[in-house]
């Protein structure tokens, strides 16, 4: 069993994936990880695993029928051991949580999933003066990446993005130019709103705004259109990540109808 098929057993008893978008990314392309810690029975098979690509948190996952053997906090002590000192838990599980407390992590950061469930159309967008909303053309990329740097500066995951990282998200399954929306402003891109429908849910995946254009409604503006498009394409749900300090786009966010499903949780070594 590779670790590929580890993630997904994962996957499929937890309801949520144990790595994010980036690792699984860097596993299908035989990526050089930073950390790679496994744990195999006789056989060879991976029963437990860390994984982390550059400078990101630690994710570790056990094979759902070898949980409660030790595995995982073996796992985490020979990493904190070896000088790591922060750990993604995606869905904070109940034993991801128990784990996290035996081992006295703490919680040093909230991304929050929201989900938007349609009762009906949702409104509409407002009309921002002097500027023009529409769908993203292939000479946008470069000027999406240049948003998304300014509007990510702080964010230690998004605002990493480059034209590799953008290449290798368009040219996914999922990827439909059609839910891809830019926002212009005299021939200049000032914001984006990137959708992504897969498995039957839609997602609010990116919403970047260039900090010039923030504070008039263009964040909220954009976020109803993409929410409009998904609507269309006869999705019933709609979930989105949040970190869970931006209480703006919490806002933002919840005036149009979302409310909280699940979190990530990062635990740290540090108090």
């Amino acid at each position: 069993m590779s670790l590929l098929d580890l993630a997904e057993r994962a996957t499929q008893a937890d309801g949520v994936a144990p790595f994010n978008e980036a690792s699984l990314f860097a596993l299908r392309e035989g990526a050089r990880a930073r950390v790679l810690v496994q744990q195999s029975d006789r056989s060879g098979a991976i029963v437990g695993a860390a994984y982390a690509v550059g400078d990101a948190p630690v994710e570790i996952v056990v094979d759902p029928d070898r949980r409660r053997e030790g595995i995982g906090r073996r796992i985490l002590d020979e990493l904190v051991a070896d000088g790591e000192e922060k750990f993604w838990a995606h869905g904070d599980l109940p034993g991801a949580q128990a784990l996290a407390a035996a081992a006295g992590l703490t919680v040093a950061r909230e991304l929050l999933v929201l989900r938007l469930t349609f009762d009906g159309p949702p409104a509409p967008e407002r009309e921002i003066d002097g500027v023009t909303l529409r769908t993203y053309r292939p000479d946008d990329a470069e000027a999406i990446l240049s948003v998304n740097a300014r509007a990510f500066a702080h964010h230690p995951e998004q605002g990493a993005m480059d034209r590799a990282d953008l290449d290798r998200r368009m040219a996914s399954d999922w990827f439909d130019p059609a839910g891809l929306f830019v926002a212009e402003r005299d021939g200049r891109v000032i914001g984006f709103h990137w959708t992504k429908v897969e498995d039957g849910i839609g997602e609010v995946y990116v919403v970047g705004i260039d900090p010039d254009a923030q504070g008039g409604g263009l964040g909220t503006a954009l976020t109803a259109r993409g929410l409009r498009h998904l609507h269309e394409q006869g999705l019933p749900v709609v979930d989105l990540y949040v970190e869970g300090d931006n209480a703006p786009a919490l806002k933002v966010y919840r005036n149009l109808g979302f409310r909280d499903h699940k979190k990530d949780v990062l635990y740290s070594t540090h108090r």
